[in-house]
């Protein structure tokens, strides 16, 4: 049979003990907020997702020879053509977009390919063996031959390129051959840095860098894919 003194103590440490054990739940719980996070806007000028093309002429989904009867004058070739097979031109190519999505910086080394025979060099949106329509129009930024001139094309790209290359198209036929949906199928097209990038992580954008001998098609093309990680 327990005491008074004694019976009064148990009942002390039956009062304490909740409190006690709530105390080491809040400060476990404390113990696990996690730090706060870490935030700088100024790491939205960085390099955030990065797409690569290797262009050729394999990728070309014709022949020159084959080009459509009904097709306008200024996609018809005005210089002797090659078959694919006969080509030695060849190109690598990479889209470094900032992680805000504000621009992207384009880089494109050609060989093979004479810089005065370039024509024309774009950016399309399509599937392989598609001739897709036109997101960005590189000649509406600069003179492409001497961009060229060295072997590597380079420029920034921003909102104002997209919207002027989807500007420039005129007609009927410049709304079928201009601008990139967002989304296959439907009538939103891209108007923004944000959007192409959307796009080609869809993998559905390639380069195409058309010449005098091969205007129709393109002389050389690439698809874009996400670039793959540098061996160690």
């Amino acid at each position: 049979m327990r005491t008074a003194p004694t019976l009064g103590i148990a009942i002390l440490l039956a009062a304490v003990s909740p409190a006690v054990g709530f105390a080491r739940q809040a400060t476990a719980a404390s113990d696990s907020t996690p730090a706060a996070a870490s935030l700088d806007p100024r790491q939205g000028q960085e390099i955030g997702s990065v797409f690569e093309a290797f262009l050729s002429p394999d990728q070309e989904p014709g022949e020159e020879k084959d080009t459509p009867a009904a097709t306008p004058k200024q996609f018809k070739s005005t210089a002797p053509s090659q078959l694919r097979s006969e080509r030695q031109g060849r190109g690598h190519g990479v889209l470094r977009f900032t992680r805000d999505l504000s621009k992207v910086y384009v880089e494109v080394r050609v060989e093979g390919i004479d810089p005065k025979d370039v024509n024309m060099f774009h950016i399309h949106c399509g599937r392989p063996d598609m001739l897709g329509p036109i997101l960005v129009d590189f000649a509406l930024a600069g003179d492409l031959q001497k961009n060229l001139a060295d072997g590597v094309f380079s420029v920034e790209l921003t909102n104002a390129d997209i919207e002027k290359t989807e500007q420039s198209g005129q007609g009927a036929t410049g709304a079928f051959l201009i601008g990139c949906p967002i989304v296959p199928g439907l009538r939103d097209k891209a108007k923004t840095i944000s959007g192409m990038e959307s796009i080609a992580r869809q993998g559905e954008l390639y380069f195409n860098l058309h010449t005098y001998g091969q205007t129709y098609y393109g002389n050389i093309r690439g698809k874009l894919k996400p670039q793959a990680p540098v061996a160690q």
